[in-house]
């Protein structure tokens, strides 16, 4: 019996990763952080493709597609990106590439480049990916599809306690300026937004933590 393909979407900060994650140990599938993907190429960028005011310079950006090579590893049960043989887990959360990543995943060359390569991760099933247009553009034909959602505090305190975590200095309201501006742009991009697909299951969990959100999304698998 082949297993499920989860699409899960939903704004930044809501949990959408790590709730894969553990959703994906649980069903024993695997588990594609698609937004890291975007990470990734957005630091290549960053180290590669800027100009003499360090903004990306997108032609650059475009023409030099074909040197990266983004893959997971399975380290320990967790899948590690890396880029050219690099590992940039790390790197990919920093406020820079944040900062950069709304405007890298806009671009059609970009999102083409990857649309493929995630599409034939899914072939063979037993997978969850999550991301902002899985469930609409990536993985249309999905088992089943999730959006989440969450207020902006919430997101925003969520999403500075991350970076503490990580080392990284933070500024709250910076942060919260930082979640607008990527909502802003995410939802009115012309190239697949960020929005829910029509038969998505909507989960607000501004009030949930992350083992109730997991809890509430395997109740759903679990009734088929």
């Amino acid at each position: 019996m082949k297993k499920p393909v989860i699409a899960i979407d939903g704004y930044s900060s809501t949990g959408k990763s790590s709730i894969s994650k553990v959703i994906a140990q649980k069903l024993g599938i695997i588990h594609l952080d698609t937004g890291a993907l975007y990470r990734g190429i957005t630091w290549f960028a960053l180290q590669n493709c800027t100009g003499g005011d360090h903004t990306i310079d997108l032609s650059r950006l475009f023409s030099a597609l074909s040197q990266i090579n983004l893959e997971f590893k399975n380290e320990d049960g967790e899948l590690i990106l890396y880029l050219n043989d690099k590992n940039i887990s790390k790197e990919i959360r920093t406020n820079a590439v944040s900062d950069h990543v709304s405007l890298v995943a806009k671009q059609k060359e970009v999102r083409d480049f990857l649309l493929q390569s995630q599409r034939s991760l899914a072939e063979k099933g037993g997978i969850i990916m999550d991301g902002r247009d899985i469930g609409t553009v990536v993985l249309p034909d999905a088992d089943y599809k999730f959006f989440l959602t969450a207020s902006i505090d919430e997101r925003t305190k969520r999403r500075y306690m991350e970076l503490l975590s990580l080392g990284i200095e933070a500024d709250e309201q910076q942060v919260k300026e930082n979640l607008i501006e990527r909502d802003k742009i995410d939802s009115q991009r012309e190239i697949a937004p960020l929005k829910q697909a029509e038969d998505a299951i909507v989960i607000d969990n501004t009030f949930l933590n992350k083992k109730e959100t997991i809890d509430e999304i395997l109740s759903y698998l679990n009734k088929k």
